[in-house]
């Protein structure tokens, strides 16, 4: 018999720690924004959909900008810039997307459609970033994809490191994708109620050089994973994965 395919609504009791944000992300790095974000979540699953309508209605959160466009960045849509951040000449942002206080998108980085880029993190040429949180001082400064996922503080992306939002086991990939992607944890299945769905990763994760995650996958914080190719699952805090 298949396990029964439970979508945890706010405030049940069947919400696993390990599902919950406080697992994963910190909140003391953050700032107000972020932290609030957060507090409005009631799993992991709910990150997501709550930024995405927090970006398309930047006044209700009062999201402001001040900082740095430079000559030379391709920049469309609703775009906010804190003070202290900066978009390089030669960069790609396409909104809506917040790019937090002392964060830096450099030449040659892409961030499209529903982005939050925490503090002072630092998104470098060649990366792509979509429909994501990133959290405070995040290194993601080498060619790799970042795509529905939700990344906590100080996580380290090595070079062509990737996630992967999309089921693309059951023959031709649809655009929209139609299946909602699910996870197993503890024995149950958990529907996370989107069709996209790539990982949480919590602070202080290491990706080396050339990790593929695939859809659903959960990395508790300060866990270290060793060079390999793909990746899968749970992968409890502090774990170091060979």
């Amino acid at each position: 018999m298949s396990p029964t395919l439970l979508t945890p609504a706010p405030g049940s009791e069947t919400v696993a720690d390990e599902l919950t944000p406080a697992y994963y992300l910190r909140h003391d790095q953050l700032g107000a924004y972020l932290t609030g974000l957060l507090g409005r979540c009631t799993t992991v699953f709910d990150i997501k959909p709550t930024l995405t309508d927090d970006l398309d209605h930047p006044d209700r959160h009062g999201l402001m900008g001040g900082g740095v466009i430079e000559d030379g960045a391709h920049v469309t849509g609703t775009v906010i810039v804190q003070p202290g951040a900066r978009i390089e000449a030669g960069a790609r942002v396409v909104g809506p997307v917040l790019v937090c206080e002392g964060a830096v998108i450099a030449a040659g980085a892409y961030v499209r459609d529903h982005v939050v880029v925490g503090p002072r993190t630092q998104v470098g040429f060649g990366a792509e970033i979509t429909r994501s949180l990133l959290g405070a001082a995040v290194f993601a400064k080498h060619a790799c994809f970042i795509g529905d996922s939700i990344v906590g503080s100080g996580v380290n992306f090595g070079a062509f490191s990737s996630t992967t939002g999309l089921i693309a086991s059951d023959g031709p990939v649809t655009e929209p994708a139609t299946r909602e992607i699910t996870l197993t944890l503890g024995g149950r299945k958990y529907g996370t109620g989107q069709t996209k769905f790539g990982a949480v990763i919590g602070d202080g994760v290491t990706l080396s050089a050339g990790t593929v995650l695939c859809p659903g996958t959960l990395i508790g914080p300060r866990t270290v994973i060793y060079p390999r190719t793909q990746l899968g699952g749970f992968m409890p805090a502090g774990s170091r994965v060979r």
